[in-house]
């Protein structure tokens, strides 16, 4: 008989709806800070998605993970595989094949949408910086404890 767990509910937030030009190409590609409510976990990790990119369907601008569990990721972590300030994480290859954030950057007329999708994580994990998404993944499998996500549009 399997067995199910319930997750405790992870709220996640942006300080906008509508990405200002910072956190955009337009201003530097900074990455925006995120506001963590209910967190209960060893470890965060966050993966955003551009789920309306032509060439696939879940492409993903920045991936981090072995965030301490504070209440709020800071703005601006460095596009760096080991982050020690603002933050100590460990950031991976995006889709775009960088490491470190990269803003949305729709082509003018377009508007596109990022989710924010945190995980709430029981340790940390063991991977090496540069790893991308589908690593990711795997080594989250079996220690997701909790899970939130917001997203926020963006127009040019």
């Amino acid at each position: 008989m399997p067995v199910f767990v319930i997750m405790e509910r992870l709220i996640v937030s942006l300080d906008f709806l509508e990405f200002p030009p910072a956190y955009t190409c337009d201003g530097g590609n900074r990455s925006p800070r995120l506001v963590l409510k209910g967190l209960d976990a060893s470890s965060v990790a966050v993966m955003v998605f551009n789920p309306f990119e032509k060439s696939c369907c879940s492409f993903t601008p920045w991936i981090i993970w072995n965030i301490p569990p504070v209440p709020q990721i800071p703005p601006g972590i460095p596009p760096e595989g080991v982050v020690t300030l603002p933050i100590p994480a460990v950031q991976g290859i995006t889709d775009y094949g960088i490491i470190g954030y990269k803003g949305p950057c729709p082509p003018p007329g377009n508007m596109i949408r990022y989710q924010f999708k945190v995980y709430g994580l029981d340790r940390m994990l063991d991977l090496s910086s540069g790893a991308d998404k589908h690593e990711l993944i795997t080594a989250m499998k079996g220690h997701v404890v909790q899970f939130g996500e917001t997203l926020a549009i963006c127009s040019r």
